[in-house]
């Protein structure tokens, strides 16, 4: 079949469950911004849900997976797809997965690739990534000079979103590499209800730092998050004082996020925790500290007594609900 003038090939991260991530929406509308997107989906169920996720893309292609082979499968059918659809880039989440999954790609097909883009543009010459690098101290671009560029996508960090399209579905036919894969064994899927978003790509972020003082008040954090409807992260020194779990660290040895919205409370922002979250839109730091360094980095700054301040945001939040 016939594909889009400009089209960027688009892998789409699939869940254990067979549903696509939420970075869907994201890359999709990174895509739509330097061409036209040609999704691929390997081994996935499409619902309703994730129809409805995959709207921007004019062109999806299907591929079968292997659950229990790690990243051939998927490599495999990315490999095929991209000599099908002759893209002009190829964008990937930066998860785990996708990082191996572009590397290989790229060894395979002899094309650069550039890791942990927040944005993407066109020019001229080509596609360019855009890249938060040295812990957010600068702001980089990279292209190839020449084929075809793999990106990878930071979650969150783009806002833009595609319109809806019409998409077209097609079965990809994948031949077989050969390649060796690792093998999982067993996975138990473990469930755990949350009202709150998951803090990976979220839309906003309450994290909360040494200040907070205990585990026990360390609940403002969470009081907080719930009023605004957002994530909930800390910094090392928080996660280290076991105020909350290190799934949910945010810096340089944990998660980066690049949230609309990231609130600080009573974190001072050494450099390796803002490696993770300057590159947010939006930063408001909550600290007794005036001097502290978060306030270099801060749209707004409050500082205060953070037992006091906080309590008074929620209120103030909660009374404009009803």
């Amino acid at each position: 079949m016939g594909y889009p003038e400009n089209p960027i090939l688009v892998v789409i991260d699939v869940d254990p469950a067979g549903g696509v991530a939420s970075s869907t929406g994201a890359l999709i509308g990174a895509a739509s911004t330097i061409g036209a997107p040609v999704a691929l989906i390997v081994g996935g169920n499409l619902g309703a849900t994730d129809a409805a996720a995959i709207a921007g893309a004019q062109v999806v292609l299907t591929a079968p997976g292997d659950p229990a082979a790690l990243t051939v499968p998927i490599t495999d059918a990315l490999q095929a797809a991209y000599r099908q659809v002759k893209p002009d880039a190829v964008l990937i989440s930066n998860s785990i997965a996708g990082r191996d999954v572009a590397g290989r790609l790229a060894v395979r097909e002899k094309l650069a690739v550039s890791v942990d883009a927040i944005g993407v543009t066109r020019d001229q010459e080509g596609i360019v990534a855009h890249h938060s690098v040295y812990g957010g101290s600068f702001l980089t671009n990279s292209a190839p000079t020449h084929g075809t560029p793999v990106i990878t996508v930071r979650q969150g960090a783009v806002g833009a979103r595609a319109d809806a399209a019409t998409a077209t579905v097609e079965e990809l036919q994948v031949p077989a590499s050969g390649a060796v894969a690792a093998v999982a064994g067993e996975i138990t899927a473990v469930e755990q209800a949350s009202s709150r978003p998951e803090l990976r790509g979220a839309s906003k972020v309450v994290s909360g730092g040494r200040g907070l003082g205990s585990k026990e008040q360390f609940v403002l954090v969470e009081q907080l998050a719930d009023a605004l409807g957002a994530a909930i992260g800390g910094s090392r020194a928080a996660v280290d004082a076991g105020y909350i779990p290190y799934a949910h660290q945010v810096g340089q040895t944990g998660v980066s996020v690049s949230p609309q919205l990231y609130v600080a409370v009573g974190i001072s922002g050494a450099i390796q925790h803002r490696a993770g979250m300057q590159t947010a839109k939006t930063i408001v730091a909550i600290n007794k500290d005036g001097e502290a360094p978060i306030f270099d980095i801060a749209d707004f700054g409050i500082e205060g007594d953070l037992f006091a301040v906080v309590p008074q945001i929620i209120e103030a939040l909660e009374a404009r609900k009803k």
